[in-house]
């Protein structure tokens, strides 16, 4: 047995990853405003921003995202006849206990659980989902709420999620992130054409 060569063969093996400490994870605070915003388009904007996708720092197994408050979540969007059509469905344990509500319902009573499941379903089922980034996902019906420390009264909510993916629109952060001035066939080139 070569003590040697097993220490080189072990060398070899270590991953180059690279790890942040706890303390070096920087979190922001994120404000959502989803007044008349697509459920759907909305959840694929908060997402990323919850599991940290839009850091260098990003890890698939690391908790590294940011919190997000999104504020009246009663005054979500669904296209077409979702809110009739649309069933939230749930088992409370006991025989025959299947237990179904329509959206227009569930919005009259929990507004902010039909944001959460549509967020919530958008990240991989597992421990880090259930104990880390769900409490830093913050839902309110109304437009107040209880982070004024966090989100000074002059913070602007992340920029509605466009109709089409078009343009130099960063999903996730808003065209403020993106680093390229005019796509071919944005909006604005489209205005300047006119």
């Amino acid at each position: 047995f070569d003590v040697h060569n097993s220490f080189i063969s072990t060398e070899k093996n270590q991953s180059n990853r690279m790890s942040f400490p706890g303390r070096a994870v920087q979190r922001t605070w994120h404000l959502v405003d989803a007044t008349s915003q697509t459920v759907g388009r909305l959840a694929t904007t908060v997402a990323p921003i919850l599991k940290g996708k839009h850091k260098p720092t990003y890890r698939p197994d690391g908790d590294v995202g940011d919190f997000v408050v999104i504020i009246n979540a009663e005054k979500v969007h669904f296209s077409g006849k979702k809110w009739s059509d649309k069933l939230y469905r749930w088992h409370t344990g006991y025989p025959g206990g299947l237990k179904e509500r329509p959206a227009k319902d569930m919005l009259e009573r929990k507004p902010e659980s039909i944001l959460k499941k549509a967020i919530l379903g958008m990240l991989h089922r597992n421990n880090l989902r259930n104990s880390h980034i769900e409490p830093r996902l913050r839902i309110y019906a109304g437009p107040d709420h209880p982070h004024a420390a966090q989100l000074p009264e002059g913070v602007k909510p992340l920029p509605v999620h466009p109709r089409k993916r078009m343009g130099n629109f960063h999903f996730g952060l808003g065209e403020r992130y993106s680093e390229t001035p005019y796509h071919p066939g944005s909006a604005k080139e489209r205005e300047d054409k006119a």
